[in-house]
């Protein structure tokens, strides 16, 4: 997958704005995942599709000078802004690319193999990375469990906001997502051996954080809204007038977060 396949481009000016929403909405849950892992100081860790450097930076702390963060995306313009002594930040396409060459007590992704037609060359390939004993974490949404951005749809602006995030899932299943693919985590951890896998879902519902999010991503995807009928530019900006005043419980598809170890 090239960045111009993905519907999320980080190119476009609104991404930083959505990576710092994404951050403050999960980084909490993955940051949980970590810990369960043992993350510590010293540990050589591979940041998967990186984005922006909030994430990233948090792991160079946990894993401390003696430690080493790799943070690739097949755009890393947000993610330089992490590099410094303990954080390497390289182009990369986890699919497409061989595996860095060298090993990694800890491999994770968030958000990413969901848009990667070729996900499970990712997955062998992360894996492929991992130090024996190693952990991988994946998490990434399942929309088709919660497909709604209202899921109390009482009113025409919840309904509303409902139409234009069908319309989005739309969008995101043309360029390859796969909507269902966070519960076959667990599966596909075990199909590759991997053993004491874990699973947990977190879904938000009405959280502050979800509001700029939504903000960002509908900017984000303003003239594919309008280029495939699925919204007018009245509409967007309703809708959008609607988030910032508060009128909507908007919530988030559930994120999948799996862990599980390589074998010794």
């Amino acid at each position: 997958m090239t960045d111009s396949d993905y519907l999320l481009e980080n190119r476009k000016t609104e991404a930083a704005q959505r990576f710092i929403a994404l951050s403050a909405l999960f980084d909490p849950v993955t940051l949980r995942q970590f810990d369960a892992c043992g993350m510590a100081a010293g540990w050589r860790c591979w940041e998967v599709g990186a984005g922006g450097p909030a994430l990233v930076r948090r792991i160079a702390e946990r894993v401390g000078p003696a430690g080493h963060v790799l943070a690739t995306d097949i755009d890393d313009s947000w993610t330089k802004e992490a590099a410094s002594l303990n954080v390497e930040v390289r182009t990369h396409d986890v699919a497409g690319d061989c595996p860095p060459g060298e090993l990694f007590d800890l491999v994770h992704a968030r958000l990413v193999l969901v848009h990667v037609p070729e996900r499970e060359r990712a997955l062998r390939n992360m894996i492929r990375a991992l130090k024996p004993g190693g952990w991988l974490v994946i998490e990434d949404a399942d929309p088709a469990l919660q497909p709604l951005s209202c899921i109390d749809a009482y009113g025409p602006e919840q309904e509303l906001a409902n139409r234009i995030r069908q319309g989005f899932r739309t969008l995101l299943s043309s360029r390859g997502a796969d909507l269902s693919f966070g519960r076959k985590l667990p599966r596909m951890f075990r199909a590759a051996g991997m053993v004491d896998v874990a699973a947990e879902a977190y879904f938000p519902i009405a959280l502050p954080e979800c509001a700029p999010l939504e903000v960002a991503t509908i900017k984000m995807i303003r003239s594919d809204l309008l280029g495939n009928g699925i919204a007018t530019e009245c509409e967007i900006e309703q809708h959008l007038e609607n988030v910032r005043t508060g009128v909507l419980d908007l919530s988030q598809p559930p994120m999948i977060s799996v862990r599980g170890r390589k074998l010794p």
